[in-house]
C-alpha cells in the first residue's frame, strides 16, 4: 500500500470519510449493546413534523449518516484500484452508501416486527368470560372480584353486576368498564 501523502486526492476523501465514520459506528455500537442507546438516532437538524410519525425510526438521522459514510467510503477504497472511471466509482460508493441505510431499515424493521405490547387495558376485557373469585353483592350494592385470563395471563379485577349476588366460582361475561375501571359482569 502506498503512503498515505502520495495518494490521490479522490482515494484521500475516501480514507477520510471511511477511518472518522467506522469508529463511531464502534461507538455507536457498543453503546447499543450496552444499554447507552435508546434512540434510532439524534433529532434531524431542520424543522419538521418527524416526531410522532408511524415510521419504524427516522430517514434523517445522525446514526444513518454514519451508515452511508461507512458503505460511501469503504466501496470507494475497496474498488478504487479495480474501477478506472473515477464518475463511476463515486456513483457505485453513492449506491452502496445509500444500500447500507437501507439494509439498516430492514434489519430495524425486522427487530421491532418481534416487539410485542403486553401492556394491559382494561378494555380487552369486553366480552370476556371470566370467574368470580370473591363474592359479587347483587344489584351494584357492593365490590367483588373476578378473575379473567388476558394475553395469557390471570388478573383479578374489580367486579359489580347489576343481577342476583354471584358466588365464588361462578363464570360471568364482562359486559362492560365503569367510570372507575370497574368491571359490570353478568352470570353466564
Amino acid at each position: 500500500m502506498e503512503n498515505f501523502s502520495e495518494m490521490e486526492t479522490l482515494l484521500k476523501i475516501f480514507w477520510y470519510l471511511a477511518i472518522p465514520s467506522s469508529l463511531i459506528f464502534l461507538v455507536q455500537t457498543i453503546m447499543t449493546f450496552i444499554g447507552a442507546d435508546a434512540t434510532d438516532g439524534l433529532d434531524a437538524d431542520f424543522d419538521s413534523d418527524l416526531e410522532g410519525t408511524q415510521g419504524a425510526f427516522q430517514f434523517f438521522s445522525f446514526r444513518n449518516f454514519i451508515h452511508f459514510m461507512l458503505g460511501f467510503g469503504w466501496t470507494g477504497i475497496s474498488f478504487y484500484d479495480i474501477i478506472e472511471n473515477k464518475t463511476l466509482l463515486v456513483g457505485i460508493a453513492l449506491l452502496a452508501g445509500i444500500a447500507f441505510v437501507a439494509m439498516f431499515f430492514l434489519i430495524i424493521s425486522q427487530i421491532k416486527r418481534l416487539a410485542e405490547d403486553n401492556t394491559f387495558q382494561i378494555k380487552e376485557t369486553l366480552g370476556k368470560t371470566g370467574e368470580v373469585y370473591l363474592t359479587i353483592p347483587e344489584k351494584k350494592s357492593g365490590i367483588g372480584k373476578v378473575q379473567i385470563s388476558i394475553k395469557g395471563s390471570f388478573k383479578e379485577l374489580r367486579a359489580i353486576t347489576e343481577s342476583e349476588t354471584l358466588k365464588s366460582g361462578t363464570l360471568v361475561k364482562i359486559k362492560s368498564v365503569d367510570s372507575d375501571n370497574i368491571l359490570v359482569v353478568e352470570k353466564l
